[in-house]
């Protein structure tokens, strides 16, 4: 019997329009009841469905209407249900950042690309790193800082000159944003089993965000990141281009 689809587009004309060809086509229910989802747009949307799936635990197949399409297959109207019952799977970890902001106020998010930290002011950020508890760089001053999955490592963490990991390569990116001081620091690759601390040196002179993925919270005082082991994720690619593939072609293209 074939998956209960769902199909989730981006704003852009086009895909709206793909998307109401496609329910017409193959039928679909809500997306809360889909065993698959089938995001219609550009990586950003394919975040989105993902962040739907840590809650209903859907797969999630994209066909691309963004400008990059990096996450995404190619659009075609036919054949869909025979590509995904023959599509591979691809299952990838989140994020996991919790902290506090400067009043004292939790917060705590999944992200499935990078946790970054991020000045909020012209001053630059000083931010204190430690791992597993263990103080490792006493004060980065940067614009910011970020934690990067392998899935994310081609995106923000790229653009950031962080390097870019395979898929299974049991790594997380730690990743200076234009540091000042230590202005050679490159970053680290990390253990995978990790937590990475954060503590902001004079958080209310110097104020910074933590961004997971599209969630920002402002001011923070202290974040922590580990990978979210509990939470599999499962994306679906057209056989020969799947993620992994796709992130060993970009390290070869300029």
């Amino acid at each position: 019997m074939p998956d209960s689809l769902a199909f989730l587009a981006s704003d852009r004309p086009e895909a709206k329009a793909a998307k109401a060809r496609l329910e017409e086509i193959y039928g679909c229910v809500p997306l809360d009841d889909a065993d698959t989802i089938v995001a219609l747009g550009g990586d950003g949307l394919m975040l989105d469905a993902l962040h739907t799936s840590i809650r209903t635990g859907a797969r999630v197949y994209g066909m691309n209407f963004g400008s990059v399409g990096f996450l995404m297959n190619d659009f075609r109207a036919e054949g869909l249900i025979q590509r995904i019952a023959t599509s591979t799977p691809v299952r990838i970890h989140p994020l996991r950042a919790w902290g506090e902001d400067v009043n004292c106020t939790p917060f705590e998010a999944l992200a499935i690309n990078e946790v970054s930290l991020l000045r909020e002011t012209r001053q630059t950020a000083k931010i204190k790193i430690t791992i597993d508890g263990r103080d490792r760089m006493g004060e980065l001053q940067a614009d910011g800082v970020m934690v990067a999955t392998p899935a994310g490592s081609t995106a923000y963490n790229l653009s950031a000159h962080g390097p870019i990991l395979p898929l299974d390569s049991k790594v997380l990116a730690l990743t200076p944003i234009s540091a000042f001081r230590p202005r050679r620091w490159r970053g680290a690759l990390l253990p995978h089993t990790v937590r990475v601390g954060f503590e902001i040196v004079e958080p209310r002179r110097r104020p910074v965000s933590a961004v997971a993925d599209n969630r920002e919270f402002r001011e923070v005082a202290r974040v922590d990141v580990v990978e979210a082991s509990d939470v599999t994720l499962t994306l679906l690619y057209d056989k020969g281009r799947d993620l992994a593939e796709r992130i060993l072609i970009e390290q070869f293209e300029s």
